[in-house]
């Protein structure tokens, strides 16, 4: 492989440790919950909502603070966001009050806000333009491994050495990330001032709203059974299957995340609708044979493929679009992300409660096929 060809992997899997960082820091709580409850001394739902502030964080800091630091150089704030996790777990690790623990978690959602605004357009800077869709799917797989392995090594961990002692891990994993960047990744300079464009400006570019819209419907789609996967698999007589499903869908996600990095730079358009029609087999077998769990776990790893390459795909698609202005596009998509996170939780509820289980697979269907509709009219920008 040529020069031309290389890509800087020391370089692109600090960034992928920074995603594996940020992901599993937001979803450790959830496999930790007695235990946090009962040294904290409050409800499990209100350790819940430790997973609730940090996508909070995320949500209302991302676009702010990326305006805010457009002509600051990238490196030092790069590490500024991990060093934000450091923080942000060490407290954790050591705090006796929930109220404390909260805002811990606030700022860990601060600094994965300022993270993810920042990974794809670092990727793509770092290499020349017909590799820019590979480096972005290198630089993500820390997301898939942290769901899939991280998450329920975390959990197993907690139960031998104790919650606390994880975050404290997550603490010292920062610290490390923070001298592997420091070491491995490039520094680029910030936007000079007269190139700097003002949030509509942005928005308005030809094809970020597509992307934007299609991100909010996948992921949305995405979420409401992600969320309520429990409850789901309870009502098709599988109730103490969720870690093996879980693990399926998380495998499925690596190959589709590898298989998206393969073909990305030539083919993203074929690929994103690729995964969109998946992800709506997936949940159309759901609907159809959901009561068999051979079914079950055929359409969960064909929904894990789906989604394993998706965030790539978005991601370069808008840094595509964006141009110079990639940093904010992104920060609008962490942006748009976490409100379907929210969504997905809020709408899964209703449907929950309301409808039942079986209501979740039309959802997921009337969203893929408005991501389907938007995907094939963007031909010309956006997926192009």
């Amino acid at each position: 492989m040529t020069g031309a060809e290389r890509l800087p992997l020391g370089a692109l899997l600090a960034l992928a440790m920074g995603g594996f960082v940020t992901i599993l820091t937001e979803a450790l709580p959830a496999g930790l919950l007695p235990q946090m409850a009962e040294s904290l001394g409050v409800s499990e739902a209100w350790v819940g909502q430790a997973v609730t502030v940090y996508a909070l964080g995320s949500l209302l800091a991302a676009i702010p603070l990326i305006i805010l630091t457009q002509g600051i150089r990238r490196r030092p704030l790069l590490l500024t966001a991990i060093a934000g996790f450091a923080l942000a777990n060490t407290v954790t690790a050591l705090s006796t009050n929930f109220v404390l623990t909260l805002l811990a978690r606030l700022i860990a959602g601060v600094s994965a806000g300022l993270l993810w605004a920042l990974v794809a357009g670092y990727a793509a800077r770092m290499v020349p333009k017909h590799l820019k869709g590979r480096a972005i799917a290198v630089a993500m797989v820390g997301t898939p491994l942290a769901l899939s392995l991280g998450v329920p090594a975390g959990t197993w961990l907690g139960g031998l050495v104790g919650w606390r002692m994880c975050f404290g891990i997550m603490s010292a994993l920062a610290l490390l990330l923070m001298i592997w960047v420091r070491w491995q990744v490039p520094d680029f300079a910030g936007q000079a001032r007269g190139r700097r464009l003002q949030l509509g400006a942005v928005l308005r570019l030809p094809g970020i709203r597509p992307v934007l819209f299609v991100v909010l419907a996948f992921v949305l789609a995405h979420n409401i059974l992600y969320t309520y996967i429990a409850p789901f698999l309870a009502a098709a007589g599988m109730p103490e299957r969720t870690d093996l499903v879980l693990l399926v869908f998380g495998l499925a996600s690596l190959l589709g995340i590898w298989i998206v990095g393969v073909l990305i730079d030539r083919h993203l358009r074929r690929m994103t609708l690729a995964c969109t029609w998946l992800f709506a087999i997936a949940a159309s077998a759901l609907a159809l044979g959901g009561e068999s769990p051979l079914v079950i776990y055929i359409a969960v790893g064909i929904w894990g493929l789906a989604f394993g390459g998706v965030p790539t795909l978005f991601q370069t698609a808008l840094a595509r679009s964006a141009g110079e202005s990639a940093d904010v596009a992104q920060a609008m998509l962490v942006t748009a992300w976490n409100m379907a996170i929210a969504g997905g939780g809020i709408l899964g509820g209703v449907l929950l409660e309301r409808l039942g289980v079986g209501a979740f697979s039309p959802a997921l269907l009337v969203l893929l096929l408005a991501t389907l509709l938007v995907v094939a009219r963007s031909r010309r920008h956006g997926f192009a």
